[in-house]
């Protein structure tokens, strides 16, 4: 009966017919048999019915927990607050200003030092973008910083676009600048992506506007600077134009 059963290694004489045995049935059923056959009956389905309950019921909460997270995380997004517009070249001569510039210029962008926007590895790149316009020797160009404020700071109460649309209208501008995508969506009141933000004509306030990448990103994506240089290039041929039909 033990031979039947698999069970062969009590018996060393019976190991040869042990042989075919092996040949009939498979090694597993060998194996496990005399822990299943004999003492595995009763505990197998008690320590197999709580096992299967155990799992389902730890990761059913798990899955609503992370469910109910994600919208309050979209609600805990941080707000903008506009900072007030600050001369970024004061020291300008107007008497050495070059021609074809304009009455001035509005930079609308996304600043992690509002209080020195020329600042740090992107302020620095900023302002070299700016000197290559020439705009450095500009006395009217100003900044308008937008911040990302903490959840639950009180920003004002006042939209962001009708924000910058005063200033627009206290500085009136030749052209505003916006830089990155955050700005963008800010100033213009539109969610589309930046590449067809940047394709088209825009106004802000009645004034013309250039939307164009971030110095920010461009750090991180130089792939990008020539297309960011042509973009600066139409805006300074929008207000040598414009300069041209007023004069004209």
């Amino acid at each position: 009966m033990l031979q039947e059963m698999g069970v062969t290694v009590w018996a060393p004489l019976p190991a040869a017919p042990a042989a075919p045995v092996e040949s009939g049935s498979p090694a597993v059923a060998r194996a496990t048999p005399p822990a299943t056959d004999n003492m595995a009956p009763p505990p197998a389905p008690a320590s197999v019915r709580p096992a299967a309950p155990a799992p389902a019921r730890t990761a059913a909460p798990a899955n609503t927990a992370q469910v109910r997270s994600s919208p309050a995380a979209a609600a805990a997004a941080p707000a903008l607050r506009l900072h007030p517009a600050q001369v970024l070249y004061p020291g300008a001569d107007p008497a050495q200003l070059p021609g074809g510039l304009g009455a001035g210029w509005l930079i609308v962008t996304e600043s992690l030092t509002p209080a020195d926007p020329l600042g740090g590895d992107a302020g620095r790149l900023l302002n070299n973008m700016l000197r290559a316009m020439q705009l450095h020797r500009h006395p009217r160009v100003f900044l308008a910083a937008l911040e990302r404020a903490a959840p639950g700071v009180d920003t004002g109460g006042t939209d962001i676009t009708t924000a910058l649309a005063d200033t627009v209208a206290a500085l009136a501008p030749a052209m505003v600048l916006v830089l990155g995508h955050v700005a963008a969506r800010a100033a213009l009141g539109r969610t589309e992506p930046l590449g067809r933000l940047r394709a088209g004509p825009h106004q802000v306030a009645g004034c013309p506007a250039v939307v164009t990448y971030d110095p920010a990103f461009l750090l991180r994506s130089q792939d990008n600077k020539a297309a960011a240089w042509a973009d600066l290039c139409r805006a300074l041929a929008t207000v040598r134009a414009r300069a041209d039909g007023l004069t004209g």
